[in-house]
């Protein structure tokens, strides 16, 4: 059949079973979107606020389903306000298609009105980018780029479309939807040198990363903690890979872990980790990281297997193809002596808890754990409250802990949280500070015309906590720009909005508003106080080693 260039964008994208579009229009992509309208009972379209919280509610989307999320924008600005969002999946590894209009091919490189060369910008932040030069290109290019987009690591890419290739018209044949590249194990003598190496350790350590989500292999990973009687821990990109409550894990690992799991992996003698990377924020001072650990690194990104620490053992493969030939190779044993020195950080961990009554932070996500249902999905913004939820929160089913991890992106948090939800169709959450609400709360509009219910739990000290906290510690407090000092009104501000909202001071106020919000079918935003002194603990200084962790103030 004969279609336009507009015509074929949409129909590709129902082809590959795309359910969902997030997005903004403008003049450069005008005529996709008046196809958006021809098949509007096929596609949905969710107009936010602006192309930043767009690409963010693609990005929840994604993580929330492991499907990728779609986010169109025009051309200049519509297309530079993506690049944050596009940055953020990147550094996570989320499978995203931006699809951006662009100027006609004959005005390209004549500074016309709105043309960027947004392929050149986002060349670094993309899995790959594709600017269309001819309409015969259009559906392939599309196809290929769900195709790449969900195949080996994850990642987002980028399609740029010029006005006359929107307007073209060209033959179209639906194709059934693209599967992702054929997955494969590490080589056999890479397994066998990991599984010597597992098999003489007396104090192995499991650690996994998103990388695990992505594999889908929990169930291998539980096999082998066990075959190995081995403790487990996670980044914080792999919160919710398991069920929190499994006893043999640990929590979160890395500057504010969990003090057991990290001491762990400090006292381990090898390190198995499992779709991961090694930060700094992992590492610390990368000289003092675990010093008595040999490391298997199984990780489908090859790059990253000597990225940053020097592994004994580097094997490129998918992790659940991969482990499922590393597991008949080793030993079924037990390890009781590591088992009591694992219980020992574990008790000196329960030692360290912040028991004060009131609302602290802990008793405030305390509060917030008891509403979660099992499917429930919670996303955070990033900083304080974003340490807060992933130290004490707990998590039953896989995608439900949804934060910007590597970019540490600020103002992530609504847009996310309107992604995940509709990708899930869950009641769901977002824990964010008053800082980062600052940088999304124009999404507000978005959730109240979409009737997203989502329980928005402002984490409310006034201040930009994380900073602040750095400033205390390392800066002899030094307070520069941190004290917000705004005269906003949050509870007045979501009225504005058409959502609901209150505002509480103490933890029974805290339950009771919950449970309206859980009962609110749209948006509800709770404004909870909190100190700005609160501290977010145990806490790595930056460049310091497990031996300078910091579990109280005054440490």
């Amino acid at each position: 059949m004969i279609l336009s260039g507009a015509d074929i964008v949409v129909r590709t994208l129902i082809e590959q079973g795309c359910e969902v579009v997030f997005g903004y229009p403008g003049g450069q992509i005008i005529n996709v979107y008046d196809s958006l309208y021809k098949y509007q009972d096929e596609l949905r379209h969710v107009l936010t606020a602006h192309e930043q919280g767009a690409a963010h509610a693609a990005d929840g989307y994604a993580r929330a389903t492991g499907k990728p999320g779609v986010v169109f924008a025009t051309s200049g600005p519509g297309a530079t306000n993506l690049v944050t969002g596009i940055a953020t999946a990147f550094l996570d590894s989320i499978p995203m298609i931006a699809i951006t209009g662009n100027v006609m091919n004959a005005q390209i490189g004549t500074d016309s009105f709105q043309e960027i060369d947004i392929t050149g910008i986002t060349l670094p932040i993309t899995k790959h980018n594709y600017f269309i030069g001819a309409i015969e290109q259009l559906a392939d290019t599309i196809r290929e780029a769900f195709r790449l987009a969900v195949s080996g690591r994850p990642g987002p890419v980028l399609i740029d479309i010029p006005k006359d290739i929107q307007q073209a018209k060209c033959d179209y044949e639906p194709q059934p939807p693209v599967t992702p590249d054929e997955r494969f194990p590490a080589k056999d003598v890479r397994i066998e040198q990991a599984a010597e190496c597992i098999n003489k350790a007396e104090r192995p350590f499991l650690y996994f990363g998103g990388g695990l989500l992505s594999s889908e292999a929990q169930d291998e990973l539980l096999e082998m903690a066990e075959r190995i009687d081995a403790p487990i821990g996670c980044s914080m990109m792999g919160l919710s890979g398991i069920p929190s409550g499994h006893p043999r894990f640990l929590g979160m690992q890395g500057m504010h872990g969990h003090y057991a799991c990290s001491m762990a992996m400090h006292h381990a003698d090898c390190i198995i980790a499992l779709g991961v990377r090694f930060n700094d924020r992992v590492t610390g001072n990368r000289a003092k990281f675990a010093p008595n650990a040999k490391i298997v690194h199984i990780d489908v990104d090859g790059s990253e297997l000597f990225k940053t620490v020097s592994a004994t053992h580097g094997l490129r493969g998918d992790l659940r193809l991969t482990l499922q030939k590393l597991l008949p190779l080793l030993r079924q044993t037990r390890r009781p002596t590591w088992q009591d020195m694992v219980e020992r950080f574990q008790t000196e961990e329960a030692g360290q808890r912040d028991l004060r009554d009131g609302l602290t932070p802990r008793n405030a996500m305390r509060a917030l754990d008891a509403h979660l249902g099992e499917n429930t999905p919670v996303v955070t913004d990033v900083g304080q409250h974003q340490m807060w939820a992933a130290q004490n929160l707990s998590f039953r089913r896989p995608r439900r802990f949804i934060s910007s991890g590597g970019l540490g992106t600020m103002g992530f948090g609504l847009g996310a949280a309107i992604g995940a939800q509709m990708g899930t169709g869950e009641h769901t959450v977002l824990v964010i500070g008053d800082g980062g609400f600052g940088m999304c709360l124009n999404e507000m509009a978005t959730a109240v015309s979409q009737r997203i219910p989502v329980v928005i739990l402002v984490l409310n000290n006034g201040v930009l906590g994380m900073v602040r906290q750095w400033q205390t510690l390392f800066f002899d407090k030094h307070y520069s720009n941190t004290v917000l000092d705004r005269k906003t009104d949050f509870v007045r501000l979501a009225e504005a909005f058409g959502a609901k909202g209150e505002a509480v001071a103490d933890l029974p106020g805290l339950d009771a508003a919950m449970g309206r919000a859980f009962a609110e079918n749209g948006p509800y935003l709770i404004d909870c106080a909190i100190s700005r002194d609160e501290f977010v603990l145990p806490m790595l200084p930056p460049g310091g080693s497990m031996d300078d962790i910091i579990v109280k103030v005054g440490d």
